[in-house]
């Protein structure tokens, strides 16, 4: 569900909300200048903007300290607006943010992200940005509020999963502050949460991340089932060894280990697999 500002374009009314996108315009400027703050924008900050629509959380952005503001839009008609409407250093371009390539912001070019994420792709899209994007510095997003629970969960709570597993792998997410439906228009049926997020150095980021991806997919598939029984079914060339390597008991549930106890299980699956290589 896209979570965006209401505004008209100098051309006639602005369009309704498009059930089609999940757009609920967001008609607090207060709660956007709030989640521009959470990025502490400076003068030489490069920021890409998810999904501005109307622009009011562009506004705010553009109201702070930048560089250079990048928005990505969906939508053609809202693309169109705020390259019209953006300022000097501002640049929209048409595209869908699950198909951008989050690799391109690097180390070398470092780049903030922000936006109020639809709810259908926040999960996916946060997952790729924080984990294919080596050069981002700060993040901050408007998610559902379930969403954000499952994105700063601990272990052993009940929106502890794969989602929270791997984002912590690379970040460490913090729940701001929740917004009520009130604050849209049409209001949605569930209230959203607006959350920060910090890169870990890279040093501590996953350094098998693709089997950290098929591990938790395992895992999490039987969140309820003990481990031992888990890799024993899965069948995995080395998976069962590398977990007895990492020396977890076995009778524990997915859900109650942390993010470094994966990724040492991954680290020992990839040790076991260039043993078999």
């Amino acid at each position: 569900m896209t979570l965006r500002t209401t505004e008209t374009s100098g051309k006639g009314h602005a369009p309704r909300a498009k059930k089609s996108l999940g757009q609920h315009f967001l008609r607090r400027e207060d709660i956007c200048h709030r989640i521009a703050a959470l990025i502490a924008p400076c003068a030489q900050d490069r920021i890409v903007e998810i999904g501005p629509g109307p622009g009011a959380l562009t506004r705010a952005i553009e109201a702070a300290p930048h560089s250079r503001l990048l928005l990505i839009e969906k939508d053609r008609h809202w693309a169109a607006e705020r390259q019209r409407l953006g300022g000097v250093n501002t640049q929209a371009v048409l595209a869908d943010a699950l198909r951008f390539d989050w690799r391109r912001i690097s180390v070398q070019e470092p780049w903030k992200v922000i936006g109020n994420l639809p709810y259908n792709v926040a999960s996916p899209l946060i997952w790729d940005i924080v984990s294919r994007s080596e050069g981002w510095q700060m993040a901050a997003f408007m998610v559902q509020k379930e969403v954000g629970q499952r994105l700063a969960a601990q272990p052993d709570t009940g929106h502890y999963g794969a989602l929270s597993v791997w984002v912590q792998s690379y970040s460490r997410p913090r729940m701001e502050f929740v917004v009520g439906p009130g604050a849209f228009s049409p209001p949605p049926k569930v209230d959203s949460a607006v959350l920060s997020f910090t890169p870990l150095p890279l040093s501590e980021r996953p350094a098998h991340p693709a089997l950290l991806s098929r591990l938790l997919r395992i895992c999490f598939q039987q969140r309820r089932k003990q481990l031992g029984g888990i890799f024993r079914r899965a069948a995995q060339p080395g998976l069962e060894d590398a977990f007895k390597s990492a020396q977890i008991a076995p009778n524990l549930r997915p859900e109650v280990l942390s993010h470094h106890d994966f990724q040492r299980i991954s680290a020992f699956w990839a040790s076991q697999l260039d043993n078999m290589a």
